[in-house]
């Protein structure tokens, strides 16, 4: 089960998710998320991961491709609360944090993408 809470504001589209990411809801966030940043150009995100509690590959997969599209758009993605030590785990040895920015929460995000 795979909750995805979001909201836009100065231009930033924040992406709040609660559950499981992974093979099974992963499809959620490519409907919700993915085809919104498709369709409107969207160039910043930040995904708040406080409220995952699992991610797989397909899950982190999810993510990168979300970060693919902001790059093609001359924005940025960042992930931040990675309070969960296994959802921290997966992230770091995914080397997603190689192409993202990781920051502790939604306000230090804000003063990043706004320099």
């Amino acid at each position: 089960m795979l909750e995805i809470n979001m909201e836009f504001r100065k231009g930033i589209l924040f992406i709040r998710l609660i559950g499981q990411l992974n093979e099974k809801t992963v499809d959620k966030l490519e409907k919700e998320v993915t085809e919104l940043v498709e369709e409107n150009g969207i160039r910043n995100l930040v995904f708040n991961l406080e409220g995952v509690t699992n991610i797989d590959i397909n899950g982190i997969n999810a993510l990168l491709k979300n970060y693919k599209l902001c790059k093609q758009n001359d924005g940025k993605t960042l992930v931040c609360n990675l309070d969960n030590s296994l959802v921290k785990h997966r992230i770091h040895n995914s080397r997603l944090l190689k192409y993202m920015y990781e920051t502790a929460d939604e306000i230090t995000a804000i003063n990043i993408l706004n320099l």
